[in-house]
């Protein structure tokens, strides 16, 4: 999925603002003023078109998420771990670890 401003596409194909997509457990929605974006692995992403992104995931998902959006334990202390497993104390030192060529 690919979202700028309003123009959102699923692999290529436009969906039109206002109108809904699903196809094989994703699913784009337009809630209000916002995008929203959810699939079946029980993960939605909203954005608001401009800054505001929200991501929530399924409770069965609890502990065993990682990444950007954290490990999902409620435990602040493990909310900044890196891809090789180690906890960084600093926000811009864990988001730099995550970048993708």
């Amino acid at each position: 999925v690919v979202a700028q401003g309003w123009n959102v596409s699923v692999n290529g194909a436009v969906v039109p603002k206002g109108h809904p997509y699903l196809h094989k457990g994703l699913g784009v929605t337009w809630p209000g003023d916002w995008v929203a974006v959810a699939s079946s692995l029980g993960v939605r992403v909203a954005w608001d078109g401009h800054l505001a992104v929200t991501v929530t995931a399924e409770p069965e998902l609890r502990g065993g998420t990682w990444g950007l959006c954290g490990t999902y334990t409620d435990d602040p202390a493990d909310d900044f771990m890196r891809p090789d497993g180690d906890i960084t104390p600093f926000a811009a030192a864990f988001g730099n670890a995550w970048k993708v060529p």
